[in-house]
């Protein structure tokens, strides 16, 4: 196992943050895979499934069983893990920007549109090696103001080269669930399978350049960019969102579960040497313009009727709001049949807020539909 430290820019004068990758197997094939916990860092599942994976991953490095460089970030955000205020974690929103830690990654698309015309030819591995080139130089580009711009471009840099891409996260309260473009559907089912989620959410592009997205897109991208002229391959890398459940849900049983998952699904892919393990069933794919958000119309205690794994029948409650001043009830109910996968942990609603959301079957919402 190589171990790097990766330095931060200095957000603040005295202070100085730094992020550790460890690189496993060697790069003699050419394949890579990038799994990286807790981006949103008051996330703590993902990264004791990242303690269980450093060691299962040092005994297959041993044994010469990995085919390629796996590369694991046990910790993706150091940044957002010392955002604290009077006892609560503060990890998802970087405090001197606002901006979601999982949001405005680099679009790179257009600029290797432009850096590759005249430089592709027939073989699409070296067309593969052109465009990760490519993608560095446009990368490198890229002057970060911030010390969260940094950390963004340093953790998509780790990744860039990379044939898969696992960004493992958690909610509020949920069941596990996977997110995938729907370009890259076909590559999420086993996941979604070996993991047993409960809900496989894809769409053609979530928007706001999420991190999985962000590595994955120019690849379908420049694929039909280039359509009929010279070859890439869509699925050149493969980004998928993994939601390891509910934020309290942390123990060693369950790291112990979900790390075997993960790597049963990094040898179904041919970047762990040997047989995979059979593939259980696996649940249905939805669209995320399927997914209904329930959202508070008023402030009030809320009162679910309904926890995440529950089934939802059209026109069923599934939560209750209750003006403490009026006494006022309000009660939400489903639009659509589907399977209730996650909710806020919150139990006083204010006006407007996101309290579960519903994987139904027929899409019906568009735009930017991912959550802040």
């Amino acid at each position: 196992m190589l171990v790097q430290h990766h330095e931060l820019p200095a957000g603040h004068a005295g202070t100085q943050r730094r992020l550790r990758s460890l690189h496993f197997g060697q790069r003699l094939s050419g394949r890579k895979a990038y799994l990286q916990a807790s981006l949103h860092a008051d996330e703590i599942p993902p990264m004791l499934v990242a303690q269980v994976l450093i060691e299962r991953l040092q005994a297959l490095e041993a044994a010469g069983a990995i085919a390629g460089e796996i590369v694991l970030v046990p910790m993706a955000n150091p940044i957002g893990l010392s955002q604290e205020l009077q006892g609560s974690a503060l990890g998802r929103f970087d405090l001197g920007s606002g901006l979601n830690f999982n949001r405005q990654f680099r679009h790179l698309t257009p600029a290797l549109a432009l850096a590759l015309e005249g430089q592709l030819g027939d073989d699409p591995a070296e067309n593969a090696r052109c465009i990760r080139r490519a993608m560095h130089v446009a990368l490198d580009a890229w002057a970060p103001a911030t010390e969260a711009e940094a950390l963004k471009q340093l953790l998509q840099r780790l990744a860039l080269d990379a044939e898969l891409v696992l960004d493992l996260h958690c909610d509020n309260q949920a069941v596990l669930h996977v997110y995938a473009a729907t370009a890259q559907l076909e590559a999420a089912l086993p996941l979604a399978a070996y993991l047993g989620a409960a809900a496989l959410l894809h769409t053609p592009l979530a928007g706001d350049e999420p991190f999985d997205e962000t590595l994955a897109r120019p690849w379908w991208e420049l694929a039909a960019q280039f359509a009929g002229r010279h070859p890439v391959d869509p699925l050149g890398c493969v980004g998928l969102t993994v939601e390891l459940r509910g934020e309290t849900e942390v123990s060693h049983e369950l790291a112990d579960q979900d790390a075997q998952a993960l790597l049963d699904y990094l040898r179904q892919q041919g970047h762990l040497s040997g047989a995979a393990a059979p593939l259980p069933p696996a649940c249905p794919a939805t669209p995320l313009e399927a997914v209904e958000p329930i959202t508070a119309p008023c402030a009030g205690l809320i009162v679910f009727a309904k926890a995440p794994g529950d089934w939802v029948e059209a026109g069923e409650l599934v939560a209750e709001i209750i003006d403490p001043l009026s006494d006022q009830r309000s009660a939400l109910h489903a639009r659509a049949a589907g399977r209730c996968f996650a909710r806020t942990a919150r139990r006083y609603a204010s006006r407007g807020m996101r309290l579960a959301k519903i994987a139904g079957r027929e899409a019906y919402r568009s735009g930017k539909l991912l959550s802040l």
